[in-house]
C-alpha cells in the first residue's frame, strides 16, 4: 500500500527561479493542480498554488533578493528568532490586505499582523487551510533555545496535499499525531545544537510518516544518514536532499 501512496504523489518538475538559482519541488495536489515550493535556503521556503503567494521565514542572510519574488498572500513565521523573523523582509514582501500570521513573541517586535498559537487552526482560502502545532527542544540542556508553547510549526493543507514545516524543534511527541493527519511533504529541521540529531530526525520521520521528507535548517550537520537509514530500513519515505543549510 505504501509504494502505491508514494506512486500518486510525482515530483513534476525541478526548475530555477529566474535570476535566482533556487531549486523548486513541484507537486500534485488531489485535484491535479501545481503546488510549487521554492527552496530558497536554512528555514527559509516559497509556495504558489494557483497564482496564490506564500513565504515562510523570510530572511535575506542567504542572499536572497527578495524584490525578484511575487508579494505573499500569507506570510508565516515560525519564530522570532533572527535567522526566522524579519521585520524589513516581511515589509517588503507583503501586498495590501495579506495574511501575516506569526507567534506572540514575533508580534510583540513587530506590532502587526496575527497572533497564532499551538493548536490553532484557520481557513486561508476556499483550498487552503492552516493547523498550527508545537515546535520546541526536550534535550534537558537545549530548553532554552525553543521552549515549549512558544514557537510554532506548521500544517497546511492545500487542496488535499499536506505540507508539514516543523520550525525549530526536536522529535517532540506531538509528532506522532500528525501520522493520522496523512502527511504528503514534511521540513524537519537538523542542526545541532539547537534542533535535532540525525538520529532524532529518523525517529521523527517514522512518528509523521510523510510520504517525502526533506531535511532542512540543517547547518553543518551531515543528514545523508537520514536517507541511508530510512532506505535501508524499506520505511518507503521518499527522502530528498536538498541544499536546505
Amino acid at each position: 500500500m505504501r509504494k502505491s501512496i508514494m506512486m500518486a504523489l510525482t515530483l513534476v518538475t525541478v526548475m530555477t527561479v529566474s535570476a535566482q538559482d533556487y531549486k523548486v519541488e513541484t507537486f500534485k495536489t488531489k485535484s491535479g493542480k501545481d503546488v510549487n515550493i521554492t527552496l530558497i535556503k536554512h528555514a527559509t521556503m516559497a509556495i504558489e498554488y494557483q497564482g496564490y503567494e506564500i513565504h515562510v521565514d523570510a530572511v535575506p542572510n542567504y542572499g536572497t533578493d527578495y524584490s525578484k519574488f511575487p508579494k505573499g498572500d500569507l506570510i508565516l513565521v515560525t519564530h522570532e528568532h533572527g535567522d526566522h523573523f524579519n521585520p524589513e523582509t516581511i515589509e517588503l514582501i507583503s501586498k495590501p490586505n495579506n495574511l501575516l500570521f506569526m507567534n506572540q513573541r514575533c508580534f510583540d517586535r513587530m506590532n502587526k499582523g496575527m497572533v497564532l498559537r499551538n493548536g490553532d487552526t484557520r481557513n486561508i482560502t476556499k483550498d487552503i487551510s492552516l493547523k498550527v502545532v508545537p515546535a520546541y527542544n526536550t534535550t534537558p540542556d537545549h530548553l532554552q533555545f525553543h521552549p515549549k508553547g512558544v514557537g510554532n510549526g506548521y500544517v497546511l493543507n492545500i487542496d488535499g496535499l499536506k505540507i508539514y514545516i516543523a520550525g525549530d524543534t526536536e522529535d517532540i511527541p506531538e509528532m506522532s499525531n500528525l501520522k493520522d493527519e496523512e502527511i504528503d511533504v514534511a521540513f524537519i529541521p537538523v542542526n545541532q545544537p539547537y534542533t535535532m540529531t540525525v538520529k532524532q530526525a529518523i525517529r521523527a520521520a517514522w512518528m509523521i510518516q510523510p510520504k517525502v521528507l526533506i531535511p532542512y535548517h540543517f547547518g553543518q550537520t551531515d543528514v545523508a544518514p537520514i536517507k541511508q537509514r530510512l532506505d535501508a530500513d524499506n520505511s518507503g519515505i521518499d527522502v530528498r536532499l536538498r541544499e536546505m543549510q
